[in-house]
């Protein structure tokens, strides 16, 4: 064991540290100074002349620049010493590291006052105003943006100045006097001033030291559009198309779509079918190929509409679904899956295919009904199309929609048929189909085929909540108020944007009468739809209930800025301002009311005891003519004409009155009464046969009152007597006492009348709201509101091409 330890030895003859102390005597300096032959070297020439050898080496004890020694030649040095001088070298001590002249100077601080830091200066300030007009501009606060922009545009007219004073013209910075104008052109442009705009942009333009400043004309030719110089518009998208090489070939197909929304919107559908067929040749995308499909419906061509509708469902979408599905287990790649499912990209994916759906939904409803000899078989080749693409999920919502059209031509047997085929479906499109079947039953009054078709609707999709508000107004129907109510809560929960659940869920607290929490959810839907004339109503509807007078015709006024002309909301208006006390207003929107609406029979009434009340017998009666003209089976209005024309003393027009009263209804008591006076007064022979008539009139009454008490066998109960003719008419409640004309005590408090108000809580304003209605995406609207949802297509998605600035 002990032959493998080897001992160091005492001596070691390589010595790790050996040699440290010695050196060349080359770099020996100490005995320079005694060292003549250098420092004859130094002070004179002679270190110049080459010497000896022999002397050189002797004196110095080193070889000479050149010479070989032990076989290796020594580099070649400069003859004169680097750093030394000899002006320096005379009657001075050897200093070569010039330790004697003491520490270097300070450097020399900037100076703030000069040309070029006031330049530098006044350029970041430029710069700094240019970022707060963006970013004005893009919180929309835009005269700031504006503001921060014509102040950056002064300041770099005063560095211009200052720059031109101190360098050459060449060294002015372009860029920032580009991006000041840019900025301030596009802030004019945005606060609507074209004039300003227009005039910035020409002076980018027409300076040529800018570089690509061209294309800006594309801006200009979108301000011309704003304009509608459609003539304008298309030169400078021209102007600018010829300035942008072919290279750059997306920019050149915005700016042709440009150009075809300008020729649509200018009505030349001929030329923006050339600009849309030739992007579409080039570059297919689905604003293309939407557009194309309305220029060839406004011209009418059919088979083009068809060829057009076919291109724009071979658009591809470059959207990659599987990349959303984990392919394996392993648990990195479920976690990246998981991470990009709902990123940026995969909204941005989602955003471009609905749009997509949209353009092809909206095309193939406005072509359908043309395309063919019938919008069935329309709708019937749009479907087939649509299956063999890639949209194939979507042919079951052009079914729905076909069932819509349906109804729209009140032909309900074909839209059930339909709806019905639609059942069979997955349950995405069996729950939409059973939704519609649920309203459609539910407006035709049959409430148990709605129910049933609500709950299969609720049972496909639970997350529904079209279904779950359908199966509420089913249940509402019935009376269950607070099993409506969950339903409605529940559809809420599933989508908080219901409004029509929101809507029902208020109507349901009102029957309830939770007037705070209906009130709420009133005031809740307001804020979402802040003129909706229907939720304003119920709201004002609200206070009225609440004895809140005030607030109810504070927020009647905010209806009828919205639907000026709505006669049942003036009248309301007119009502409250009357139990208020406040006549002349309640005259005011009563007149209003009957001037819309010069049938309701409450306002004609009002206004006729408002004249008389006035003692203008004369307005009066062409109110109650015209009620006896609505309701000509109702002797009062008559009665109340010829009172009117006696109190204004035409006696003979009361006279004629009252005779063809008498002729209309013979047995009329209170008329005979009314003839037997007026005769009598004067003075005519007629009174006497008038009065005969009335005699027997009144004799037969007392008859008919003594058979009806004796067929009540006694009975001490009887009803109240009736005053007017033998067949009961309501309106024989007129007195005859004092002179027999006078007002009853009805008419005379019809300004007060106590009777509810029935189409506050009934009757709504809208037919979508005379009862709590399922949502109006799933049932047919009316056709105020399809005119509505036209006329916003056309221009949503005509303008929706214009290339941003």
């Amino acid at each position: 064991m002990m032959q493998n330890v080897h001992l160091a030895p005492e001596t070691d003859e390589d010595d790790l540290y050996s040699g440290y102390n010695d050196y060349n005597p080359i770099y020996d300096v100490e005995e320079l100074e005694n060292d003549a032959a250098f420092q004859q070297a130094v002070r004179t020439s002679h270190g110049r002349r080459p010497p000896s050898k022999t002397s050189l080496a002797s004196s110095i004890g080193r070889p000479m620049t050149g010479a070989i020694q032990d076989g290796v030649t020594r580099p070649m040095t400069a003859v004169r010493a680097a750093g030394f001088t000899k002006a320096a070298l005379r009657g001075s001590a050897f200093d070569p590291l010039g330790q004697s002249r003491g520490p270097a100077p300070p450097l020399e601080a900037k100076k703030k006052d000069s040309p070029e830091e006031k330049i530098k200066q006044l350029e970041k300030e430029v710069n700094e105003l240019v970022e707060e007009s963006c970013i004005a501009s893009s919180c929309g606060d835009l005269k700031l943006a504006l503001e921060k922009a014509k102040d950056a545009g002064r300041k770099e007219r005063v560095l211009v100045r200052q720059r031109e004073q101190v360098t050459t013209p060449e060294n002015i910075n372009l860029d920032l006097t580009y991006s000041v104008l840019f900025n301030l052109a596009s802030q004019y442009s945005v606060n609507e001033m074209y004039a300003e705009a227009l005039n910035t942009y020409q002076v980018i333009v027409k300076n040529k030291m800018f570089s690509n400043a061209g294309i800006l004309k594309m801006n200009m030719g979108n301000i011309y559009l704003k304009q509608r110089n459609y003539s304008k518009a298309i030169k400078f998208y021209r102007m600018a198309l010829d300035q942008v090489s072919s290279v750059n070939k997306q920019m050149r197909i915005k700016i042709m779509q440009n150009i075809g929304v300008t020729f649509i919107q200018a009505g030349q559908y001929s030329d923006a079918i050339n600009s849309y067929e030739h992007i579409m040749s080039m570059a297919p995308n689905l604003k293309a190929g939407y557009n194309l499909t309305i220029c060839y419906f406004a011209v009418g061509d059919r088979e083009k509409m068809k060829k057009a509708f076919q291109k724009l469902i071979a658009v591809p979408l470059e959207i990659d679904e599987d990349k959303y599905i984990s392919p394996s287990d392993d648990p990195h790649t479920n976690l990246v899956t998981e991470a990009i499912k709902n990123d940026h990209l995969r909204q941005m994916e989602r955003e471009r295919k609905a749009m997509a759906e949209k353009y092809i939904m909206t095309s193939a409803k406005l072509i359908a009904p043309v395309i063919e000899t019938s919008f069935a078989a329309g709708y019937d080749w749009c479907v087939e199309v649509v299956k063999a693409s890639q949209y194939v999920e979507l042919a079951n919502d052009l079914e729905i929609n076909k069932a819509v059209t349906y109804l729209r031509q009140k032909d309900y047997n074909q839209a059930v048929e339909i709806l019905k085929m639609l059942e069979k479906k997955d349950s995405r499109v069996k729950s939409a189909a059973a939704t519609n079947l649920s309203a459609l039953y539910y407006m035709g009054k049959d409430f148990a085929q709605a129910s049933s078709y609500a709950d299969i609707a609720v049972n496909s999709d639970r997350y529904n909540p079209a279904a779950l508000t359908n199966k509420g107004n089913t249940v509402f129907a019935n009376g269950d108020y607070e099993k409506a109510a969950e339903f409605y809560k529940e559809a809420l929960r599933n989508d908080s944007s219901c409004t029509e659940a929101l809507y029902n869920i208020g109507l349901t607290y009102e029957k309830l009468n939770r007037l705070d929490e209906a009130l709420d959810c009133f005031l809740k839907l307001h804020a979402i739809l802040r003129n909706s004339a229907e939720v304003l109503y119920q709201i004002a509807n609200i206070y009225e209930l609440m004895e809140n007078p005030s607030q109810a015709i504070e927020w009647l006024m905010q209806v009828v800025s919205v639907v000026p002309t709505d006669p049942q909301v003036l009248s309301k208006l007119g009502e409250l301002y009357d139990h208020e006390g406040d006549k002349s207003q309640a005259f005011q929107y009563y007149y209003e009311s009957y001037r819309y609406f010069p049938c309701n029979i409450e306002v004609i009434e009002w206004l006729g005891a408002y004249y008389i009340d006035t003692q203008f017998w004369e307005k009066a009666i062409q109110y109650f003519e015209r009620a006896s003209l609505i309701q000509p089976t109702q002797v009062k209005w008559q009665l109340m004409v010829a009172s009117c024309f006696r109190r204004s003393g035409n006696y003979q027009k009361a006279l004629d009155t009252y005779k063809d009263t008498h002729r209309k209804f013979p047995e009329n008591v209170e008329c005979l009464r009314f003839l037997v006076r007026l005769c009598t007064d004067l003075g005519l022979k007629d009174a006497q046969e008038y009065a005969r008539k009335l005699k027997r009139l009144e004799k037969m009454k007392e008859i008919r009152e003594q058979r009806i008490k004796s067929g009540r066998d006694g009975s001490g109960g009887s009803r109240g007597k009736r005053e007017g003719s033998a067949s009961g008419d309501s309106g024989q409640n007129y007195s005859a006492s004092s002179k027999g004309e006078r007002l009853s005590a009805r008419l005379r408090a019809l300004p007060g009348t106590n009777e509810p108000y029935e189409s506050s809580s009934n009757k709504e304003i809208d037919a979508s709201y005379v009862d709590p209605l399922g949502p109006q995406t799933e049932r047919p609207k009316t056709a105020a509101k399809k005119r509505i949802d036209e006329d916003d297509f056309a221009d949503e998605e005509l303008g929706d091409d214009l290339l941003p600035e």
